[in-house]
């Protein structure tokens, strides 16, 4: 007697799920196999959630990542120059100041673990539609969209949905049944 699996249905979700199994750390053997380090698995997430972002306009060209506060990780954040986001190349660029913080940013990764910095990086932001992503716990308490969190057994990431929807972006759903946890 053999067993058949149900299809995984449409293409997002079992893209999703091989993101999952391919390397982002969200299972401990994948990520020992592969042995991909935190910088790696953090650009790799990084890429893969913007490229299940809705905006809302579609610019061409340039697609903006900026980085601030990451000490580690440049050559991993540099490597994702030339992929894309849907129609849009990505160019990353290093912020050193939060008045460098400006509307040309599609996605802002901070880098930054106390809430009093995450939120000064924010503040120039007001509602922009630009999808801020932090990389410790504490961020997603002060407002950003997605916390990447690191775990023994990878990486994992918990999503504000309220800020999400305040900035006028959204996520696929399947993200949203990924994520550790959702607000």
């Amino acid at each position: 007697m053999s067993t058949r699996r149900a299809p995984w249905g449409h293409g997002l979700r079992r893209c999703l799920w091989g993101i999952a199994w391919a390397g982002l750390g969200l299972v401990s053997p994948v990520r020992a196999e592969l042995a991909m380090d935190e910088a790696q698995l953090r650009a790799a997430l990084v890429l893969r959630l913007a490229q299940y972002t809705q905006w809302p306009e579609v610019a061409h060209g340039e697609f903006q990542l900026c980085v601030a506060g990451l000490s580690r990780g440049d050559a991993e954040l540099q490597a994702l120059a030339q992929r894309r986001v849907g129609a849009q190349t990505v160019r990353v660029r290093r912020l050193e100041h939060a008045r460098d913080v400006g509307a040309q940013c599609q996605l802002l990764l901070l880098g930054h673990g106390d809430a009093a910095a995450l939120r000064r990086w924010m503040a120039p932001l007001a509602e922009a539609p630009v999808l801020v992503v932090g990389t410790s716990p504490e961020a997603l308490r002060a407002g950003v969209c997605i916390a990447l969190i690191n775990e023994p057994q990878g990486m994992a990431f918990s999503v504000n949905h309220g800020e999400l929807r305040r900035r006028g972006l959204s996520v696929d759903a399947p993200v949203l049944r990924l994520a550790r946890e959702v607000r």
